[in-house]
């Protein structure tokens, strides 16, 4: 089992490695940097380091886990990424069906995909879907995250570079709002973080504000239509 030191969920899941950079929010891709250091210590699923590899033989792992529990899907790729079939992300979906004790977190940058595939995947209520959003450039993947069939929708705003003026959160249960850290770090300022906390107030919207250097983090719930989601 793969425990995650990740704030909002509790466990990982990699039934795919590798991927390739979209957008500015991908510069300092922890994932890459995480691949390179496993594929220097002979970690099998990593001999390609970041290049885009299924992993068929991680696809019941879940099934194994008896115990409930959080689970971030791809933390180290994009399960929509164009060169992952879809007869492949249905085999993943079917296993998070079937999985039905766990509460599965899936995250994307290409939501124009998501959208186009949404139809064809089977949405039970312990599938979470989720777009990343790091600046007002890529609102529009809120939108194709709406069209999806997803029960339970969030956002990514990190790392937030910069601010998100008047987000249409209609139908997001949930946002999580971070900067970058480590070597390399772009800034992110406080003002952007309390702009987004106003925008969910009152909007039935979650909120997660992740310590990322700048502050400590904070949850919110703002007349939460789901009460499972703190």
């Amino acid at each position: 089992m793969t425990y995650s030191k990740i704030e909002w969920t509790e466990s990982t899941w990699n039934p795919v490695t590798g991927c390739n950079k979209i957008s500015p929010g991908c510069k300092n891709c922890y994932a890459e940097r995480m691949s390179r250091r496993l594929q220097a210590m002979g970690q099998k699923n990593y001999a390609d380091g970041f290049k885009l590899t299924l992993q068929p033989h991680m696809l019941a792992l879940p099934l194994r886990w008896k115990k409930p529990q959080t689970i971030f899907v791809n933390s180290m790729s994009d399960l929509f990424h164009k060169n992952v079939p879809l007869e492949y992300i249905q085999q993943v979906f079917e296993v998070m069906n079937q999985a039905h004790w766990h509460r599965f977190q899936v995250l994307t940058k290409r939501a124009d995909r998501l959208a186009q595939v949404s139809s064809q995947l089977n949405w039970t209520s312990n599938i979470w879907m989720g777009v990343s959003v790091e600046s007002q450039k890529y609102t529009d993947r809120i939108d194709h995250l709406r069209e999806t069939g997803a029960k339970t929708k969030f956002l990514s705003l990190e790392p937030l570079l910069g601010p998100l003026r008047n987000l249409d959160l209609t139908g997001i249960d949930w946002a999580i709002v971070g900067g970058e850290s480590g070597l390399g770090a772009r800034p992110m300022l406080v003002d952007w973080a309390t702009d987004i906390r106003k925008q969910c107030r009152g909007r039935e919207c979650c909120l997660f504000l992740q310590a990322m250097g700048w502050g400590a983090k904070e949850t919110e719930r703002s007349n939460a239509r789901r009460t499972d989601l703190g």
